[in-house]
């Protein structure tokens, strides 16, 4: 079985710069599951925050099921899900993001070779307008270069 990927954050990449990744699992409802296997989630604007309960993965989309049950279908949306991490990963992230300037934000949603779903959470640090400017640059000049390359 291969890993099927669900949502990505793209915006991630061009607002932050990514410093290092994280694999986490998520606690979820099992409608949220059934909602997932179908490809019905967001990850815009979606962001993490250390609580004292672990790490909650805020603004993350998951459409209602719409087969599943009058119980299991009063679930929110948007609401508040804790990711799962060991101990030791907390408290290493938790003195990163101690620091002025660094966030949370998930990447990915996906399920693994065994079939739970995952989060790829990345410690990042926001971009300045001037630093998306150069890398649109640097882009340009390269698409020019390969265009150059191909008359030739």
């Amino acid at each position: 079985m291969t890993i099927k990927i669900i949502a990505t954050n793209r915006k991630a990449q061009r607002d932050y710069t990514i410093l290092e990744k994280f694999e986490c699992g998520v606690e979820l409802k099992g409608s949220e599951v059934k909602s997932l296997r179908h490809s019905k989630a967001n990850l815009n604007d979606s962001f993490a925050k250390l609580d004292q309960k672990g790490i909650i993965l805020y603004n993350c989309y998951i459409s209602p099921y719409e087969q599943s049950s009058i119980f299991s279908s009063n679930i929110e949306p948007t609401r508040p899900r804790r990711l799962l991490l060991h101990k030791a990963e907390i408290r290493r992230i938790a003195s990163k993001v101690s620091q002025r300037g660094f966030a949370l934000i998930p990447l990915k949603i996906y399920f693994n070779q065994r079939g739970f779903a995952k989060v790829e959470l990345a410690l990042a640090r926001g971009k300045k307008l001037f630093d998306k400017r150069t890398i649109l640059k640097e882009r340009q000049i390269q698409m020019e270069v390969k265009r150059a390359l191909r008359r030739k």
